[in-house]
């Protein structure tokens, strides 16, 4: 059989507060939606379904390009009525497996297991214990353990409210017995809902089989209603990363304290400080050291670098043993050989840095091509722009460049030159050249220096 996955997305979820659609707030940077779509691909779904309804545009947007099929529910009459959205485009000899945009940390692993129980007259359910099961419905269970139906939270009774099995909404179910199921949907319920959940009691009238898996952990099917409960699948879903993390031989200051957005790599014997925080692709090389509260986005850093506290790294590719910071950015763009030293308030965007070079103090370089063994002095800036084009400096090996420079592009800098402080160097120098580009030094005797006026 094939594989249909139906998610239901359209639910407007006015608990959040909020104009962004619920399934659109994100979990480690990426939405909740885009989560579920994902380890649907991961399971091998043959096509995925998102039903839709509050902020529809909104949520295609967000996965333009995605191989998706888009079902609208117009009005919100229950998940049995959101899945009846979906089904018509669905071949009747599959198999469908629902699951929700707001429950976005299900693994592949629990799914792939609730599936191995399915076939083609068997109808899968998905259950979870709870302590405290308040709000979910209740799996009801016959005395010889079958289960039998599920009762929602407000139509059960006191005796079915102690039941600490609940439903976690994910099912796995033939197209065809859905067909023959979610016509009869009745909403003589509590809330006037068709509810998914009645087709159990159906099952047991047709005498289908129901076959039961549990999922490994609560947070997997914990749904997010509210920004409290967001915040609390963030920090569970971030422990597990830092847990897969130190597994592969980083070390962590403090696991609380780390966010990951996207996807990080790491060496052996990398460490990570506090309230670091990491986005889209992310490589650190073994013995990569990473001070407190650094930011680092889709960047290569290679082995025993160090990044120092409060540097910001993105779009940046680092050769082994560099030194970055404090307080540094390198923004897109910036390629740095081996042992390059960028050092505090230094900026760098589309900068190529050879081995060995320092631009060690509140400095900016920008479309810059710098040689090997070079120092750039305190305060230099290569002013890149003309508030419409962007010109490139050159700086060749072995140049020392004084304090206080403003290299004005284009221009070339040979080998082995030497630069004043305080320069303003507009032309190119050729090699071994020393250029000082400076007003003249006037010291004036006499001089009073001006005095403020008596107060009347």
């Amino acid at each position: 059989m094939t594989l249909d996955v139906v998610i239901l997305a359209a639910g407007q979820g006015s608990r959040m507060r909020s104009k962004i659609p619920k399934v659109l707030h994100e979990i480690a940077g990426k939405s909740m939606l885009r989560h579920v779509v994902d380890v649907a691909e991961k399971i091998g779904a043959d096509r995925s379904h998102i039903v839709i309804g509050h902020g529809a545009d909104l949520v295609k947007e967000s996965l333009a390009g995605q191989n998706i099929k888009w079902s609208l529910q117009a009005e919100q009459k229950g998940t049995g009525h959101a899945v009846a959205q979906a089904l018509p485009v669905i071949p009747e000899d599959s198999r469908v497996l629902i699951l929700y945009g707001d429950v976005p940390l299900i693994s592949s692993q629990t799914l792939e297991a609730l599936l191995e129980t399915a076939c083609a007259d068997t109808l899968a359910l998905l259950t979870v214990y709870l302590d405290k099961p308040a709000g979910y419905g209740r799996i009801i269970r016959d005395g010889n353990n079958n289960v039998i139906a599920i009762v929602e939270q407000k139509d059960a009774t006191p005796e079915q409210l102690l039941v600490k099995e609940v439903n976690t909404g994910i099912m796995s179910v033939s197209a065809k017995k859905l067909n023959q199921w979610l016509p009869r949907l009745k909403s003589n319920n509590a809330q006037g809902e068709y509810y998914l959940t009645d087709i159990v009691a159906m099952a047991v009238a047709d005498s289908v089989a129901i076959k039961v898996s549990h999922a490994a952990h609560p947070m997997e099917v914990q749904g997010a209603n509210t920004r409290s409960q967001l915040q609390l699948l963030e920090r569970y879903y971030q422990g597990h990363l830092a847990e897969e993390l130190m597994a592969q031989g980083a070390s962590l200051a403090d696991a609380t304290r780390i966010d990951i957005r996207g996807n990080l790599q790491t060496g052996e014997d990398v460490f990570i400080d506090v309230n670091c925080v990491f986005e889209g692709d992310v490589v650190l090389g073994d013995g990569v050291s990473i001070g407190p509260n650094c930011h680092i986005i889709d960047s290569n850093i290679a082995a025993n670098c160090e990044i120092k506290s409060n540097s910001v790294i993105e779009g940046a590719n680092l050769a082994a043993s560099c030194a970055i910071g404090p307080f540094a950015r390198l923004r897109p763009g910036t390629v740095l050989a081996e042992e390059v030293k960028i050092g505090n308030f230094v900026e760098t965007k589309k900068a190529n840095i050879g081995r060995a070079s320092k631009v060690s103090h509140l400095s900016y370089i920008g479309d810059a091509e710098i040689g090997r063994d070079v120092n750039v002095g305190a305060g230099t800036i290569t002013c890149n722009y003309d508030g419409v084009n962007k010109f490139k400096t050159e700086i060749a090996d072995n140049t020392f460049v004084g304090s206080n420079t403003a290299l004005v592009a284009p221009v070339k800098v040979g080998k082995g030159a030497t630069i004043g402080a305080g320069s303003i160097i507009t032309g190119n120098i050729a090699d071994g050249e020393l250029a000082v580009a400076r007003a003249k030094q006037r010291n004036i005797t006499g001089w009073k220096r001006p005095e403020k006026k008596p107060r009347d």
